[in-house]
């Protein structure tokens, strides 16, 4: 009996970084941070800036899958580049109204193999909507769109009092 009275009880250590890695708690809470903030990067393309753009996706795409759009500003205008993979003219519409530049389009794919030995059938469809509040000066009987590869360009061209607006401010020694 002296025996086991001697022996301290001796327990596996674990370091810090082992025990999280395994944790199933700490997986979760590391999923769930993440759905968050997925959710805060949406919400901030959501707010916008200077062009205030709302993304809207329905069908089985999901908000997560709407196009990748690049707005930039130049000298004479303003370009918004949207990527729209397999798209072309016909699946596309840009309209303008109110100082709101709306792209929607629709993709409908669809493929089928017949072999020896198996059918194969298979059909994607979605549709989106994307919204910018455009700011003032754009002349909107002068935009243009293309669409060439899957990238949809279009150019918003700026009024001369819009290209001019920018002035030097005097700093004042305080």
């Amino acid at each position: 009996m002296a025996d086991k009275l001697s022996k301290p009880p001796v327990k596996p250590e674990r370091s810090p970084r082992t025990l999280g890695e395994w944790h199933p708690l700490l997986s979760l809470r590391r999923e769930v941070e993440r759905l968050f903030d997925d959710f805060s990067a949406v919400s901030a393309r959501r707010s916008g800036g200077m062009f205030g753009a709302e993304p809207f996706w329905r069908g089985e795409f999901g908000l997560a899958h709407a196009p990748a759009v690049d707005i930039v500003e130049q000298e004479k205008n303003y370009r918004v580049t949207a990527e729209l993979p397999g798209m072309d003219e016909k699946d596309i519409d840009v309209k303008f109204a109110d100082g709101v530049l709306t792209i929607t389009g629709e993709k409908k794919e669809e493929s089928e193999e017949k072999q020896k030995d198996y059918y194969r059938s298979e059909r994607h469809f979605g549709a989106f909507q994307r919204s910018f509040r455009v700011p003032d000066g754009v002349e909107a009987d002068k935009i243009e769109a293309s669409v060439k590869n899957g990238v949809l360009t279009v150019l918003l061209p700026k009024s001369d009092t819009a290209q001019k607006r920018e002035t030097t401010i005097a700093i004042k020694k305080g």
